[in-house]
Formats: structure tokens, sequence, C-alpha cells
């Protein structure tokens, strides 16, 4: 049998990628996210086939409100949940659930809008704001940033109406509902439905982690090998996502899986790679950003008796260390 230099090559790459990805067992886990701009690593590595050719087939749930995600995650209907990292203190604190965050995202993309006939937002005074669930994340944001302009929570009544889809639907749907912090894609169709851009939130808060992953430490601990893998693949995605070369095909995966216009998709896309701002390349958890995560916790919610815990008291970045020590060996 005659073999060609090009066949020859083909198996000499096939040979290698598979020492590099021993083949193992199909293991299902199952992913619960928020929809939105920041799952572009995970349809990337999806897309690209990186959770495949390390045995893992993974299924992305869109979840509707912080509460189901916190409350699967600590029931194991699903095994990982990437959203506001506060949610995973949340958990941890007033759910007692044994939670640990193992992997970063973002700052934040979220931007604070209120209905046009609002002018500041000390004119929110006896008025609606829209949140996910009123005691994580942005809702503890949009809190901060009232009290920063002279209001107290019982200046304003609080509408706790679920993911950002569903606070951009109450907005619209009725003027009494003033504000709400959303987040692009959101964001484009709520600028042309007409309401006012205050702005991004962290210019109001600093440096902050929004987006993380966590998973329960039992979990974590039964299938370590499964959880390094999982985190290999989406650091890749991050780093797929980001490179130059894989615009277009990411602008078209943004497209299709979020149902984007192209002008949409593109305008996210400039988001996510915003060097200052976007998705981190390696998905480092961003301690200092969680810091004031919890600091801005224990100021609005009166937690820890103000003073907040250590960040690493929620952070397991073992399964880290080891995944991003692999995937560069």
């Amino acid at each position: 049998m005659v073999v060609t230099r090009r066949a020859f090559i083909g198996g000499v790459m096939l040979a290698a990628s598979a020492a590099a990805y021993p083949v193992h067992a199909a293991e299902s886990i199952k992913v619960m996210v928020f929809p939105g701009i920041s799952n572009l690593p995970l349809f990337a590595a999806q897309s690209q086939g990186l959770f495949q050719k390390r045995g893992l087939t993974v299924e992305v749930l869109n979840t509707p409100n912080s509460e189901e995600l916190r409350l699967g995650l600590a029931q194991g209907r699903h095994q990982i949940a990437h959203a506001g990292v506060d949610n995973a203190v949340a958990l941890a604190e007033t759910g007692k659930a044994d939670v640990a965050v193992v992997v970063g995202g973002h700052g934040g993309f979220g931007r604070l809008f209120v209905q046009a006939d609002v002018q500041s937002l000390a004119a929110l005074r006896g008025r609606t704001v829209v949140v996910d669930a009123p005691n994580t994340a942005y809702a503890l944001v949009l809190y901060k940033m009232l009290q920063d302009n002279g209001l107290r929570r019982g200046d304003y009544t609080v509408n706790p109406a679920g993911g950002t889809a569903s606070m951009l639907a109450a907005l619209l749907k009725d003027k009494a509902n003033a504000a709400a912090i959303i987040s692009p894609p959101f964001a484009f169709r709520a600028e042309r439905e007409g309401l006012k851009d205050l702005g991004p939130v962290k210019d109001a808060i600093g440096a902050y982690q929004f987006d993380a992953g966590f998973v329960m430490r039992p979990w974590a601990r039964a299938n370590a090998d499964t959880l390094v893998r999982y985190v290999q693949a989406y650091v890749e995605g991050c780093r797929w996502a980001l490179d130059p070369v894989n615009r277009a095909a990411a602008i078209g995966l943004l497209s299709g899986r979020l149902k984007l216009s192209p002008s949409d998709a593109e305008r996210t896309y400039r988001l996510i790679v915003d060097p200052r701002n976007g998705i981190e390349r390696d998905a480092r958890l961003d301690l200092d950003g969680f810091r004031n995560t919890l600091k801005l916790r224990a100021e609005i919610e009166g937690q820890w008796g103000g003073t907040p815990p250590p960040a690493e008291r929620y952070v397991d970045e073992s399964y880290y260390r080891r995944a991003l020590a692999e995937l560069d060996r």
C-alpha cells in the first residue's frame, strides 16, 4: 500500500492529537447560564469540539432567574453554573451550601437604563426598580448606586422580575417600572425602544468581578478530572473567541446562538474583545474585583457585621491551576 506524504502527515497529527488528549469515556455535564454575552466561550467550546475532544458532552441550559440557577446547582440538577459570582456567595451564606468558585469570566457589561422621563437617579424616589433577584449581583449594585444618590432602600420599590430578558420586558411593558441594569445584547433593544441609557455601572462601582463559574465542592472533589477537562475547554473557548483570526466565526456564533442581527452581533463582539472590560482571555478570576463584590454585599446587605470575609473563602483555584498547567504544557 502506498502512503502519500499528506496522509502520513495527517496520521502523525492525529496521533499527536490523541496523545495530547487521551480518550475518555463520554461524560455528560449540565451547565446553567443566563442567556447573553457571557456565553461566547461556551458557544466556542461547543462549536469547535473543545469539550468533545476531552470526552465531555456539555448541555447548556438557560436559567429564568438566579433562584433557579442556585437551587438547581445545590440540588445537583446541573453541575456547573456561570453567572454573577455574588450568586455563589449568596448560595454559601444564605443557602448554607458548600460551593466554590473555580473559574473567572469578566467584570460585567451592565448599563443602567431608565424610563425616558427619569432625569436622574435621585428622581427614582418613590418609583419601582427592576432586578433579577432582590439580594444578589446587579441588584446590590443598583442599590449602591441609588444609595450614593441619597436614596435608602425604603425610598423605592423593588420588582424581582427574573433574568435580563424579563427585566427588559418589564421596563417596556409598564412605565411604572422605572429602572434596571441591562446587559448587552438586550441593551441594544433597550436603546431602540427609547429607554434612557445612564451608562455602564462599572463607572459607579469600580473594579468588580461579575461573571464566574462555580460548582458544589463535593461534586468537584468526586469529579476532579472531569472538572479540570471542562475548565481547559472553557479557557480554550475564551482564547478562540478573542483571537482576531476567528472574528467572523465568533460574530456568526453570537448571531446564531443569541438570535442577533449582524449589526448587534458585531457590537456585542466588540464589547467582548475590549481589552479593558471584555472577557478575560484565560478566564482568570479577578480577586481584587471579587473583594469589591464582597465589600458591596457587606455594605448593602449588612452581612458579616459590615466587614467582608476574605474572597478566598469562596474560591478553589486548584482545578483552574491544574487545568492551565496541563493546557500550556
